[in-house]
Order: C-alpha cells, then structure tokens, then sequence
C-alpha cells in the first residue's frame, strides 16, 4: 500500500480544495511543495506536463485535477463521504459550478490591481513578471475566459446572497443534509478571496457565509509530513502502477485503446500529456507513460473537462 503524496504549494487555492479533502477524511499525507510557476521538472517527471496544481501521487499512479482526486480519495476511505448516497449529482454538479465560474470570478478579484500589488511588490521584480506571464498563458487556448473585472464585482454580492440564504433556511450546518464535496468547492475559492486583506470582507462582512466557512476550513488538513520531490519521483521509479480498475470501458470519440493520445484539459491550462491510452469509464481516462527518471507511470485525467486526440 502506498502513501498519499500530494504535490502541491500553500496559496493555490484548488489545492486547499485538496488539504480540506484529505482533512475531510482524516487522512494522513506526504507533502511536496512545488513551483506556482513552470517549469516543474520534477513534477513533469511525474505527470508528463500538465501544469494545474494540486497533483495526487500514489506510488506510481498520477491523479490529475481536484475533481478526479476528491474520488480517488473517496475510494481510499468511504467515511466520511465526499459524495454523500442520494445526492451525488446534486454534489457533483454545485462542486463543477463552484470550480469554474465561482472561482474565476474569485481571480478576477484577487487579481485586481489594488489586491495583487502587495503579492507582487513581496517578489523580486523577474519573479512578479514571470508571474504575471505565466497566470496570462494558463488561460491561452482554452474554452474559459477571463471575467472582467466590474463583472465580478458587479456578480458577485449575488454570489454572496444565494450562499447566505440557503445556509440560513437550512436545517443543517452544511450545503446539503450532510457535509460533503460541495461544501469544500465552495469554500476553496472564498478562502482564495480571505487570504487577502483587500478582498477579505467581500466573504467575512457576510456573518452567516463566514460561519459557514469557518465550519469547513474546520475540517482541516488531516496529518502531513514533508516529503522532497526528488524523493517523490524515486518513490514512483520504485513502484508498480496498480490494477486499472475493473470498470466497464466506456469508447472515447477518435481514439482507442492501445493508442497514442495526447489528453488535455478543455478549459485552461491545456498543456497535453502523451501516452498510451489504457482504459476509459464514466468517470476517469488512464494513460501509461515512461519517464527517465520516474519509470512506468499511469496518469489519470477526469472524463468530464478533458479531451483525448490522437498522436499524429
């Protein structure tokens, strides 16, 4: 059996998703700080390229992007459950919302200039750059796009409102019946907007949300200890991926197994990853991939958000 190793840096927002995630279930954890920006050779050592942060790293098995990870965390502990029996849909589909338009909107005001001025004056004058430059390029060649500033200022009491309003008409302390994904996903990108002082009230002037958000970031990290990334590449150069599992394959449009395929994501940060397509269900696209340094590696995508297209 081997350890959870979550690939990851303190001010990603998707990866407190994943800190929550894992504190969620009272996991414990190895943890490896990386770069906010490329390159990452470690990592890509790992993945094969993609660039979204957090990556979940099991032996020699690669878990790409939050919303494959919250179920590969699932299946590693069924309690407390992410995806709660009865609401899964309900879950699922407020937990995709809260990803894509609740957290750009969220960019869109931690990035506005009077918010990220203090970030960037803290780095040397190369470093903000490259930062800028690289935040610009994750959004290049995808379907999202930036929300303009005066839109998300102008969206985002509503935001604020309906949260407010469901959580004060419900009979719980949590989105539905039970604490679940949802929860989480919603919070990750208000915690986003607390970790700035310009931003902050824009969550905490609301006394029921911030109540509510304090109950989630509750939940905690679980127990972590840190790891080296160059331990964790040996760590995979060391393992075998495991067993696929025996789901039913569900045909990708194009591509077959066997293949060559480049997967990507639809959205942003649709830097591919090649390698041999192994099997594709309902959920998850598997693919294998050798590395020098990492050896034989399985790198897992969402089905929902990413497509694969041959190697030509």
């Amino acid at each position: 059996m081997h350890e959870l190793i979550l690939h990851h840096y303190p001010q990603s927002p998707f990866a407190e998703k994943a800190r929550l995630m894992l504190g969620f279930k009272q996991l414990s954890w190895r943890s490896v700080t990386i770069p906010p920006i490329m390159p990452k050779p470690d990592l890509t050592a790992l993945t094969g390229g993609y660039r979204k942060t957090p990556v979940l790293q099991v032996g020699a098995d690669i878990y790409c992007d939050t919303a494959l990870i919250a179920r590969r965390l699932e299946a590693e502990k069924h309690t407390p459950a992410l995806f709660p029996e009865g609401h899964e849909l309900a879950v699922s589909a407020l937990a995709s919302w809260a990803d894509s338009s609740l957290f750009l909107h969220a960019v869109a005001l931690v990035f506005q200039p009077e918010a990220i001025a203090p970030r960037l004056a803290s780095m040397p004058p190369e470093m903000a750059q490259a930062f800028l430059k690289d935040r610009q390029g994750l959004f290049s060649g995808g379907s999202a796009q930036r929300v303009p500033l005066e839109q998300a200022l102008q969206q985002w009491p509503t935001f604020i409102q309906r949260l407010s309003q469901q959580l004060a008409r419900s009979d719980s302390d949590y989105l539905f019946a039970q604490a679940s994904l949802a929860d989480i996903a919603v919070a990750h990108p208000l915690w986003f907007l607390k970790q700035n002082p310009f931003t902050a009230p824009l969550v905490s002037d609301d006394e029921v949300v911030s109540a509510w958000l304090e109950r989630v970031l509750g939940f905690g990290h679980g127990a972590s200890e840190a790891l080296a990334s160059t331990e964790a590449v040996t760590i995979a150069q060391q393992a075998t991926p495991s067993p696929l599992a025996a789901t039913e394959l569900l045909p990708l449009p194009g591509v077959s197994v066997g293949q060559q395929v480049c997967v990507a994501a639809t959205d942003y940060g649709v830097d591919g990853v090649t390698g041999e397509l192994l099997h594709a269900d309902h959920e998850q696209i598997s693919l294998r991939r050798e590395d020098p340094r990492a050896g034989t590696l399985h790198v897992h995508f969402p089905r929902l958000n990413y497509r694969a297209q041959p190697v030509s």
